[in-house]
């Protein structure tokens, strides 16, 4: 593996467990203070958008990155809607 792909692969994860970091910060707080409804859903178009991109590159790195990222960005917009749903009936 090439030094590059080290790098592109330590980036990774470092990107990765900044947002599951954010995502569980909103998952134990139970809020949506500070986050907007849009947010996810961005997330989530773009990265489909970076998948689709990388792969035509043939860059695996971006690859599997990119639809990590989707993953969170998935998991995040539900933790969002359940935040939506616990402050609309009081219980956050």
């Amino acid at each position: 593996m090439a030094a590059a792909d080290w790098l592109g692969w330590a980036a990774s994860f470092v990107l990765l467990a900044t947002l599951g970091r954010q995502i569980l910060v909103q998952w134990r707080e139970r809020s949506t203070e500070g986050v907007s409804g849009l947010l996810f859903a961005g997330q989530m178009l773009a990265s489909v958008g970076f998948v689709a991109y990388s792969w035509l590159l043939g860059n695996w790195v971006f690859v599997v990155t990119n639809a990590a990222i989707l993953l969170t960005a998935v998991f995040g917009q539900w933790v969002y809607r359940r935040n939506v749903r616990l402050e609309q009936s009081g219980q956050a």
